[in-house]
């Protein structure tokens, strides 16, 4: 071998680490170097082996006790937590959001699959089971809100069950999805009329005649609101109006002459309920209301027939009776004493 390729001999320092020693430095030094990811740092061939001997030695190694202290070689224990957090100024905070209010109308409920509810309203009122239809569709319209069969279904549904608030949600959500129509307008403002609530029955049937102002109906309704409202000129109005659509509409006919004999016009009264009369030969009420007419008139024999009828029509219809024993005792008194018995009113009845 020539002297040129001859290797030289490998230097050495001249001491040697114990291997305890080794153990000890070599982690602290590679955590001091910053190696977090051993895999991603080119370290040469020799070291690989210390390197995995120190990342066993890491993962196995209990943590150590934190030592409190300041000087060097010590490791600082960590502060303590404050007892609270401390407070974020008001104005960088946002407010909460308000949880939407409850549908009073829809009615929430879970299932695995998609069910036809409004089919099972249906079915359960063809059964007559008033109460699980009613269940049923609310429920179909917590799946759709905006659904108006189920809405229209709803709201008589719960007319039928006593649930009129349930109804009156109903007529409202109806009639604000089909704008262009007045029905649902017309119920809601009838059911409010029948809860005596007048002053919302007016501002719905207003609204009414808005979208329908050739319908007889809605100035029906309206005139029977400003009535219960003790507005006599605006339900003599509305009551025209219906009739002057609709001359044959036998109960603004009726009403019409209700508010005639509430305004003391006895005889417009007479003229027109004798129409309601002709129109509606089978309802008690309005030849009760004749009657007063005729009687305010001074047309006993005629008042008494009318009484006669509505009596007839409605034995158990009570006001008619009421009316018939007044008229007899004003007769017999007249018999007697002229004049006795004339401060007693008759009873009316209104549609």
């Amino acid at each position: 071998m020539s002297p040129r390729t001859r290797k030289a001999p490998r230097r050495t320092l001249g001491f040697t680490l114990p291997p305890t020693l080794k153990k000890a430095l070599l982690p602290s030094c590679l955590a001091a170097l910053g190696l977090a990811a051993w895999s991603d740092v080119p370290i040469p061939a020799a070291w690989r082996p210390w390197v995995a001997l120190a990342e066993q030695q890491v993962r196995t190694a209990p943590r150590p006790a934190p030592v409190s202290g300041t000087s060097q070689g010590f490791t600082t224990a960590p502060l303590p937590l404050p007892a609270h957090a401390p407070e974020v100024p008001r104005e960088n905070l946002e407010p909460a959001p308000r949880p939407a209010p409850e549908d009073a109308l829809a009615m929430s409920h879970e299932h695995t699959r998609r069910v036809d509810h409004l089919s099972r309203a249906r079915s359960l009122k063809d059964l007559g089971d008033v109460s699980g239809a009613l269940t049923e569709v609310r429920r179909a319209l917590h799946d759709d809100p905006a659904d108006t069969d189920a809405l229209a279904m709803a709201a008589r549904l719960a007319r039928l069950h006593g649930q009129l608030e349930v109804a009156l949600v109903a007529y409202a959500r109806l009639g604000n999805l089909v704008p262009e129509e007045a029905g649902a307008l017309v119920q809601q403002a009838r059911l409010l009329v029948s809860q005596g609530r007048h002053a919302e029955a007016v501002r719905v049937g207003e609204e009414a005649v808005l979208r329908a102002p050739e319908d007889a109906e809605v100035y029906q309704v309206l005139g029977r609101a400003h009535l219960g409202a003790g507005e006599l000129s605006a339900a003599i109005l509305r009551f025209q109006q219906a009739v002057h659509l609709d001359p044959e509409h036998g109960y603004a006919l009726n009403n019409l002459g209700f508010a005639y004999l509430r305004a003391g016009e006895d005889a417009k009264a007479a003229e027109v309920l004798a129409q309601a009369a002709q129109l509606l030969p089978h309802v008690a009420y309005v030849h009760n209301n004749l009657g007063v007419a005729w009687e305010r008139l001074g047309k006993k024999d005629e008042a008494r027939a009318a009484y006669a009828t509505a009596t007839r029509l409605s034995p158990r219809y009570v006001q008619a009776r009421v009316n018939v024993d007044r008229l007899n005792r004003v007769a017999q008194a007249d018999l007697g004493s002229p004049g006795l018995g004339a401060q007693e009113v008759p009873a009316l009845s209104a549609q």
